[in-house]
């Protein structure tokens, strides 16, 4: 018994980190997302431990006592702070425990092959690449086939990453050398749409060499050393992508319209789980602790950036105090505000965007705009379906 037949799945790699005979292999799929291969069948022993670590082949979330601890929070350091995608919980949560002696399995982008990976960091400057939000599927084998099961981590990474790694620790009864750390997850957009997207960007700043999907400043003149200029962007418009190249800087912000960002948000180019199979949004985790943006009104003219924090665990929660953070009990509901409660719902745009996607011929603004022309016969249709409110509103526009 193996994952064989297992397609369209999480992609979270924990089958590959566990396979004894290392014949599990993750690659891109033909939509651009993570899935398992098994390289060689016949190598197989058929000891099931690929099948009992999946989150994808189990109904029940791997954390079954859950006690909720919920809180607005953000780092003391004003530096981190500005850094972060928010308000910096992550760096800080990763900082004592490494002072503690802990390492941790983040997540950095490699701009040499342009993709999201996890990695070891055993000091404080290891751990810098880690920071900020990474909105595209991490691949995580090496990462994890890194980690020592005897020595002490702190490993982030989505939820369903997080609840199939606490499947593979609790089966080698080690859960208590780890701290686990997932966030408020909207999904995971194509690897395709995303290497559209850089080879546009590149066509106008040549190689990347630094990418930032949050970055809160507007010019940035020594990425390793953060020296900005003082011009600061508010922290709820922060959707907002920074690039560096050999050629110069690229900027795009979601509110002024980016291409990126406007296709992510749709809905439109998820994977298949995330439609179909997510057991994980809003306050079901398998995570000690998950974090995120705090969007709601509690924090809406805060300008420096509140991350909402959640610990699914007394173990979780007694760490976040521990930090060095500012913290501010919540009930969940104003925590979590403005987060996802239910999977996105899979429509035809998204059956058109699959099409798109895998057509070399189309680059990433002209499937944007093809986007758009099915977006706006959507709105088209669903108006032709309430022809009483569509006259209304007609007649009070005649009215004006």
């Amino acid at each position: 018994m193996n994952i064989e037949s297992i397609k369209d799945c999480y992609g979270c790699g924990v089958c590959a980190t566990v396979c004894p005979r290392d014949i599990i292999g993750i690659s891109l799929n033909v939509l651009g997302f993570y899935e398992p291969v098994i390289l060689d069948s016949s190598q197989c022993i058929d000891c099931g431990l690929c099948c009992e670590v999946c989150s994808y082949l189990h109904d029940e979330l791997s954390l079954q006592k859950v006690e909720i601890h919920s809180c607005a929070a953000w780092s003391k350091e004003k530096a981190v702070r500005q850094k972060c995608s928010s308000g910096g919980v992550s760096f800080e949560v990763g900082r004592i425990l490494i002072n503690k002696g802990y390492k941790v399995c983040g997540v950095r982008y490699n701009t040499e092959i342009n993709r999201a990976e996890h990695y070891i960091a055993s000091t404080v400057e290891e751990l810098i690449p880690s920071i900020g939000s990474k909105y595209i599927q991490s691949y995580t084998v090496d990462g994890f086939k890194a980690i020592d099961r005897k020595q002490k981590y702190l490993v982030t990474g989505t939820p369903c990453q997080i609840d199939s790694f606490r499947r593979y620790i609790r089966k080698f009864k080690k859960e208590e050398n780890f701290i686990l750390m997932d966030f408020f997850c909207h999904g995971v957009p194509s690897m395709l749409m995303w290497k559209k997207y850089i080879k546009e960007v590149k066509k106008t700043i040549g190689k990347i060499t630094y990418l930032s999907w949050r970055n809160k400043v507007i010019n940035c003149h020594d990425m390793k050393t953060m020296i900005i200029d003082n011009e600061k962007i508010d922290w709820h418009d922060s959707y907002n992508l920074l690039v560096k190249g050999e050629k110069g800087y690229y900027n795009s912000r979601l509110s002024q319209g980016d291409v990126f960002y406007r296709l992510f948000l749709s809905d439109t180019c998820l994977g298949k789980a995330c439609y179909e199979k997510c057991k994980f949004k809003y306050d079901r985790s398998s995570a000690d602790i998950r974090i995120g943006d705090l969007w709601g009104r509690m924090y809406k003219h805060n300008e420096d950036g509140v991350s909402a924090a959640v610990a699914f665990t007394q173990r979780g929660w007694e760490l976040l105090h521990e930090c060095n953070l500012e913290i501010v009990e919540h009930s969940f509901d104003v925590v979590a505000e403005g987060q996802m409660k239910e999977m996105p719902i899979c429509d035809e745009l998204y059956k058109r965007m699959k099409i798109l996607l895998q057509r070399d011929d189309l680059d990433i603004n002209q499937i944007y705009r093809q986007l758009l022309i099915a977006l706006k016969y959507r709105k088209v249709m669903n108006r032709l379906k309430h022809p009483v409110r569509t006259m209304k509103n007609i007649l009070k526009k005649i009215g004006k």
